[in-house]
């Protein structure tokens, strides 16, 4: 390995002191990195020490022409989920840096960065693949997720009628705050919180958890990801509601609109050091979580 991409959490009080730990990490193994833009522009005067190797590896081209080996997430899961975005656009795999509280899927913590940087050097490591679900918009845009999709409320104080279909046969009329359509690996985030299950991340399921649902009928819906969902927003046109994929910046959505949600043709890529039992990190995360 010898270029990542760097993302980061935006808002760490020790930010730039713990950039330059995880840049220098990397640097001593000789691999280069290249900062997502925000982080180049934030450094202004400490870019030419920090980034000297990076300037010579773009060399004026734009940042989406770099081939990079690997996308390297330093935060919690809320920058991993952002930065699998960028993973899929660089078609790289994604390695997670705990630097928050929970982290169910980062890989590592930060005192570990030192022998991670080793093995990514020396391509000590395998891949763990992970479904996606694809969301068609009604004006044909796409979008891709890797925890969830969620259709809520938003700041209305009404709740909204989603009429939830798998393969045209219909499975709910939801009159809740909201729905949330869960891939396994983001069964532990959201749909977890709204009482949905908790399912292995090699099992191949779409998970439907309604989001405090007016009805003791309504409980959450395990479907196959061969099926596809579609969710209608059965209310007046004039009420709006939000599309969140995510957790990213919503989406605005309104009455009668549709959204498609199918298993992604992409699977992200996580890079995995050491093998981990899934239900033991589960019960060490929960615990923490309940604390």
């Amino acid at each position: 390995m010898k270029v990542v991409f760097l993302v980061m959490h935006q808002s760490k009080p020790n930010g730039s002191e713990l950039l330059r730990q995880v840049v220098g990490s990397l640097h001593k193994v000789g691999i280069v990195v290249l900062p997502e833009p925000w982080i180049w522009e934030g450094m202004r005067g400490e870019a030419s020490s920090l980034f000297t190797a990076t300037r010579e590896t773009m060399r004026d081209k734009p940042w989406e022409e770099i081939a990079v080996d690997a996308v390297l997430s330093v935060g919690g899961d809320g920058t991993l989920l952002r930065a699998n975005q960028a993973a899929l656009g660089a078609q790289a795999p994604l390695l997670g840096i705990n630097v928050g509280h929970i982290g169910f899927l980062t890989e590592l913590e930060l005192e570990e960065l030192d022998v991670a940087c080793k093995r990514l050097q020396e391509d000590a490591f395998y891949l763990e693949p992970r479904m996606m679900l694809q969301a068609t918009l009604p004006d044909g845009q796409t979008l891709t997720a890797l925890n969830d999709v969620v259709i809520s409320r938003g700041g209305s104080a009404r709740l909204i009628a989603i009429k939830a279909s798998v393969d045209q046969e219909l499975v709910g009329r939801y009159i809740a705050d909201g729905l949330i359509v869960s891939t396994p690996t983001g069964s532990t985030g959201y749909s977890l919180s709204a009482g949905g299950p908790i399912v292995c991340p090699d099992v191949d399921c779409i998970v439907l958890s309604p989001i405090c649902a007016h009805s003791l009928q309504h409980r959450p819906v395990v479907s196959s990801s061969k099926q596809s969902i579609v969710l209608e927003l059965d209310f007046e046109p004039q009420r709006q509601a939000q599309l969140s994929i995510d957790g990213q910046e919503p989406i605005l959505i309104q009455g009668g609109h549709k959204i498609t949600i199918v298993r992604s043709p992409q699977d992200a890529q996580f890079i995995r050091l050491e093998p981990k039992g899934f239900f033991q990190l589960i019960r060490y995360k929960l615990t923490e979580w309940s604390c």
